[in-house]
């Protein structure tokens, strides 16, 4: 159940246009579209922040959409896919992962000849992608803690569909939970991802299961452990998530090392940042042991 989603990206971010991008291309299921080919009409708009280039007069500060529309219609004349919806998705990342100013992208592919043997317009697909500001909490207390934590860092920096990847400190940390075992490497990562937050969930749990993850026991010892603290302003819960993470706020361990990527990022439900979520805990504390 989605309760709550803010997209940061399109805060105050600023929109170039492109309308009605005439390709002719080889899309479709049929063989005779794979064949012969058919017009394709493509209207894009790239979110980014224009105000430099506004200022500057410089097109370096902005996105060149000629160059945006030439790169577009290569991408589509160069490949041939059955469905708008996998050829909407390749524009979207191809346009975020090569023109580093956008923040997001909207992509809509229309089809005003497909076989559909009645009297239409048109036939779309239209998709909204961009960059997510992420933060997670890594870490592992079985065998070579730091090499676990050391690959999964490598493996999100090799993702395409991530980018700008800070590491903190590592952190050795006493278990939580209650269940005995060993200490802990800990550490926090920011990231920025074109993943949806269920994809990135199933693409941290793939990085876990390369590591040798088991889930025998519940806050049990573990090879890795990858967690999603916070997925933009998100607030969000499914059977299978829940952003922000439950119980952040009380664990010195995530908080730690997230202050030193973040410390002033704000939780999005407890309106407290995070170097205050640690004062708080440190004021319990010194409350406790009075």
């Amino acid at each position: 159940m989605l309760i709550e989603a803010v997209h940061e990206n399109l805060n105050n971010q600023d929109e170039i246009r492109i309308e009605n991008l005439k390709v002719y291309a080889y899309h479709g299921v049929y063989a005779e579209e794979k064949k012969n080919g058919q017009p394709f009409f493509l209207n894009v708009t790239l979110y980014l922040d224009t105000g430099r280039a506004g200022r500057s007069d410089d097109l370096r500060e902005s996105v060149n959409y000629g160059e945006v529309c030439h790169r577009l219609n290569d991408w589509m004349t160069q490949e041939s896919y059955d469905l708008l919806e996998r050829a909407a998705e390749e524009m979207a990342q191809r346009l975020l992962t090569e023109f580093s100013l956008l923040g997001a992208v909207d992509v809509e592919i229309r089809k005003p000849e497909a076989p559909i043997g009645l009297p239409f317009e048109s036939v779309s697909v239209k998709i909204r992608r961009g960059w997510h500001k992420v933060f997670l909490s890594v870490g592992s207390n079985i065998g070579d803690r730091r090499g676990y934590l050391e690959g999964a860092v490598s493996a999100l920096k090799a993702c395409s569909r991530m980018r700008n990847v800070t590491v903190s400190s590592f952190l050795e940390t006493k278990p939580y939970g209650g269940v005995e075992q060993d200490d802990f490497l800990n550490a926090a990562i920011g990231l920025e991802t074109m993943m949806a937050p269920g994809e990135l969930l199933e693409f941290l749990h793939s990085v876990e299961a390369e590591a040798g993850r088991t889930r025998l026991i519940h806050w049990g010892p573990r090879t890795l452990d990858l967690d999603i603290l916070f997925y933009d302003k998100l607030i969000y819960e499914d059977d299978q998530l829940i952003i922000p993470h439950v119980d952040l706020e009380n664990r010195e361990f995530v908080l730690v090392p997230l202050k030193e990527l973040a410390p002033n990022y704000r939780h999005p439900v407890l309106n407290r940042t995070i170097t205050q979520l640690l004062e708080d805990i440190s004021a319990k504390n010194e409350h406790r042991d009075r």
